[in-house]
């Protein structure tokens, strides 16, 4: 017997969380609770490459990694935003019940993700090492970053093969999956960088492999756990029918993204240009400093991914009253994150930043000098930890209601302000002045973006219509 329409709408909640009914503030929760989980082994993922550099290789190994972060986050932020951005019209299409308009936005994921990753693979491995050149890095360690960042480069499809499956199940309310295999994947990378390092000697390419492998081990599980449990996410051969203006509903919310992380690692690899003149052992605090800064505050992007899925769902529903009370709680809730984890940073900069480091007795006189830089920067930034957190509240709210002209804003802001203070700041405080331009960035980013927020929440309103009907799906003030 043939579904009713009501019975397929009800089969596609079932999908995963539908948050567009119930308290916001315990949805929101117990949404995000997965993701910080998810993101902390994320994170486990580039921590080990470096514990492990830093411990087995040295200094200069662990100098050489974080050299490239900025490179790293240029790419794989870009390619992350596309992922997140493209899932966003997937979590409306939720929203409103379509289940036509979600299997064909599934089948848009796919097109896109795939194309640019190909493209951005061809392009990230041709342009590595003029890019190290072009931001001043230390001859005595641009071999081992070269090393690193082009196998990483390499791997580009592992990564967006799980970024893009882990969107898709987050946009239709299911947190937990990704967790799951960023946890097999990320216990993986530890053996597979000790094996790599220590068996094979492949110094910090192995730590490069490890994580491409694991990597594409957890887009594989996601991918076949997609089609194993979420029926309602399959997609045929018509749901791949190319359709210029859905594909473009797609990429206006992820290129919006996409430059908006690009925007803001061209920030980053700025402000690296100014840290590598101050040579290795300073690019090894800093390094240690932004590793431990990034693991303490995994609850501002876990709260900002949560809030483009709680406001797209929300839209595609027509509740944009529950988006405003989402806003609200949100931000009470990652403030209260935002605090503790300005305690941590503080109170444990030495150990945490220690982590890094090798025993090795030759070693020791550096170890001291960059413990003592990592804990300067640590107690410098946290300070700012609630701006940063409620910037990822306001940046990702925007983009799911269809406003992503003020993130992208909110980037150039960010990079004018890290740039500035990259290159003004050190004349006055030195390494400090390196450390202030952060957080120069999170505050010249949220002010503008709290102001349109609030601006555009004030005059945001959907036409009259049933807002559980399917002609809501159709309307061109989703996007």
């Amino acid at each position: 017997m043939r579904s009713t329409n009501s019975e397929q709408k009800k089969s596609a909640t079932k999908a995963g969380m539908d948050m567009t009914t119930g308290e916001p503030f315990k949805l929101i929760l117990l949404y995000s609770l997965p993701i910080i989980l998810g993101n902390i082994f994320q994170q486990l993922y580039n921590m080990c490459d470096t514990i492990i550099v830093g411990r087995l290789l040295g200094p200069d190994a662990l100098a050489a990694v974080g050299t490239t972060g900025p490179m790293n986050f240029l790419v794989l932020g870009f390619l992350y935003g596309i992922s997140s951005g493209c899932a966003v019209i997937t979590a409306q299409r939720y929203g409103a019940k379509d289940i036509a308009g979600l299997k064909r936005s599934v089948a848009m994921n796919i097109i896109l993700n795939v194309a640019i990753g190909i493209v951005f693979t061809i392009l990230s491995c041709a342009l590595t090492m003029p890019i190290l050149h072009a931001i001043h890095t230390p001859q005595e360690i641009i071999h081992d970053s070269f090393s690193y960042i082009f196998v990483i480069f390499l791997g580009i499809l592992s990564i967006v093969l799980y970024n893009a499956c882990a969107c898709i199940l987050q946009a239709v309310g299911d947190s937990k999956t990704p967790l799951y295999f960023l946890i097999m994947s990320s216990l993986l990378n530890i053996g597979l960088d000790i094996f790599f390092i220590i068996k094979f000697h492949w110094g910090v390419a192995g730590a490069a492999w490890a994580t491409v492998i694991s990597q594409l081990l957890a887009g594989t599980g996601a991918l076949v756990t997609i089609i194993v449990k979420y029926p309602v996410l399959h997609v045929s051969k018509a749901d791949f029918e190319w359709n210029t203006q859905f594909a473009m509903k797609h990429l206006k919310v992820g290129l919006n993204m996409g430059f908006q992380f690009s925007i803001t690692a061209i920030g980053v690899i700025i402000l690296q240009g100014a840290l590598n003149k101050f040579g290795p052992i300073k690019i090894a605090a800093f390094t240690a400093g932004q590793k431990v800064e990034n693991l303490v505050t995994i609850a501002a992007t876990t709260f900002g991914v949560t809030m483009a899925n709680y406001g797209g769902q929300n839209l595609g529903a027509g509740r944009i009253d529950r988006i405003k009370q989402g806003v609200t709680k949100a931000c009470i809730l990652t403030v209260l994150f935002a605090f503790l984890s300005a305690i941590i940073a503080s109170l444990f900069s030495k150990e945490l930043a220690g982590m890094f480091l090798s025993n090795a007795p030759e070693d020791a006189q550096k170890n001291e000098q960059i413990v003592a830089l990592a804990g300067t920067y640590l107690r410098m930034v946290s300070v700012f930890f609630p701006i940063l957190f409620v910037l990822f509240i306001y940046r990702n709210v925007l983009q799911s209601i269809g406003r992503g002209f003020w993130p992208l804003m909110g980037g150039v802001f960010e990079l004018l302000a890290r740039t500035v203070a990259a290159y003004t700041l050190p004349a006055i405080w030195g390494f400090k002045g390196i450390c202030a331009a952060e957080p120069s960035a999170w505050c010249a980013a949220t002010i503008p973006l709290a102001i349109a927020y609030y601006i555009i929440m004030s005059h945001f309103t959907l036409p009259k219509h049933d807002a559980q009907s399917d002609s809501l799906a159709n309307t061109t003030l989703l996007i």
